[in-house]
C-alpha cells in the first residue's frame, strides 16, 4: 500500500479522510487503520475509491499493490 500516493490523490480532489471514510461507509478510525496497513481495504472499497477519483487500473495497482509499504 502506497499511503502517500492515496493521500496525494485525495488532496488533488480536495478530499479529506473524514469524507472518504463516509463515502466508503466506514469510520475515520477504520480508514486510518487501512491506510497504515493495520487492516486491508476490501475490493468493494477499492472499487469505490477508483470511481470516486476516476483512477485507472494502473493507478490502483500503484496505490494498493505497491511493493513499498508505508
Amino acid at each position: 500500500m502506497d499511503t502517500n500516493r492515496l493521500r496525494a490523490v485525495m488532496v488533488l480532489h480536495g478530499d479529506t479522510g473524514t469524507r472518504l471514510a463516509a463515502a466508503l461507509g466506514i469510520s475515520r478510525t477504520a480508514l486510518s487503520m487501512k491506510m497504515t496497513g493495520k487492516s486491508q481495504f476490501t475490493q468493494r472499497e477499492i472499487w469505490k475509491i477508483k470511481e470516486r477519483y476516476g483512477l485507472s487500473a494502473e493507478d490502483i495497482d500503484r496505490i494498493f499493490f505497491a511493493s513499498r509499504v508505508s
